[in-house]
């Protein structure tokens, strides 16, 4: 049990890590193209880099074995159309200078999931835990009342379609690599289909004259796939809860680049909620060791 947990929180604290600080650097380089072109390339390389994962691993024969299973096919259908809506909102926040926007949204999600995983799975929810909840709750209302002036919108709906995401692909008992092959071929042929309006009418930046930006942008497959590999397979681990709050990585990580590196606002009520976060994360990942 130990030796899974341990597995379980590298993967996901590599996979927080990497969306949180590489994936923004990444994905912010390469906005200037717009956020829908961006989108695109996401989805198409996200899905061309998994076809050549499944047939570098030799796992054709796993596939077509599982899509013969049609309850698999609805789920991993509906896990696909929330990933896609919380890729294509992260990418129109990056996009539009909204970084920490989206990541008050990963802030939100984590309660989300151990909500979730309380309600669907019966994951254990003792006094520390609860505690720790009602720190990030309090922290979110500071956010809030003190601090924005309007509905967060974007970091709503990146929450709650991360956090249901994962409550999905929690469900379904398949190959982590492989359900997320058939998410992105779900996606693949309307990202194909965008592609082709943008190219014909001549508002795409991935073209052959322009070999440098073309090769940076199938970039967005790897970018895509690796850390959220890493995400689902600790989640499917050791659960929703713990790894929803080691989660907390990301937007961390997403408010020290949005304030340092990319200057935007970071108040000194945010700053207070993010000192409250961070208290909540300590109380539950030290209770988590204990437990394991």
């Amino acid at each position: 049990m130990n030796k899974d947990f341990n597995k379980g929180l590298l993967l996901t604290s590599l996979g927080s890590f990497w969306w949180g600080f590489i994936g923004v650097i990444y994905f912010e380089s390469v906005s200037f193209i717009g956020h829908t072109e961006l989108v695109v390339h996401r989805c198409l390389w996200t899905a061309i880099m998994l076809i050549f994962t499944t047939t570098f691993l030799s796992k054709w024969k796993i596939f077509f074995k599982e899509i013969k299973d049609k309850k698999k096919l609805i789920a991993l259908f509906l896990s696909g159309f929330l990933i896609f809506v919380n890729w294509s909102i992260w990418i129109y926040a990056v996009a539009s200078e909204r970084i920490i926007d989206a990541s008050f949204g990963y802030f939100i999600m984590p309660i989300i999931s151990v909500l979730l995983g309380y309600i669907f799975f019966k994951e254990e929810l003792n006094k520390k835990r609860i505690f720790s909840i009602i720190l990030v709750f309090v922290s979110i209302l500071i956010l809030i009342f003190f601090n924005l002036k309007s509905l967060p919108w974007v970091g709503l709906i990146v929450a709650f379609s991360w956090a249901f995401y994962n409550l999905v692909r929690k469900k379904i008992e398949i190959d982590t690599d492989i359900g997320l092959l058939i998410e992105s071929l779900y996606i693949f042929p309307f990202a194909l289909v965008a592609f082709y309006i943008i190219a014909n009418n001549g508002l795409n930046d991935f073209n052959l004259s322009n070999p440098g930006l073309s090769l940076y942008l199938l970039l967005a497959g790897p970018m895509t796939v690796i850390p959220l590999f890493l995400y689902v397979r600790g989640v499917e681990i050791i659960g929703l809860g713990p790894t929803g709050m080691i989660f907390y990585i990301t937007p961390t990580l997403q408010f020290i680049l949005g304030y340092f590196y990319y200057g935007e606002d970071f108040s000194l009520v945010k700053f207070l909620s993010f000192i409250i976060i961070w208290i909540a994360v300590i109380i539950y990942l030290n209770d988590l060791y204990e437990k394991n």
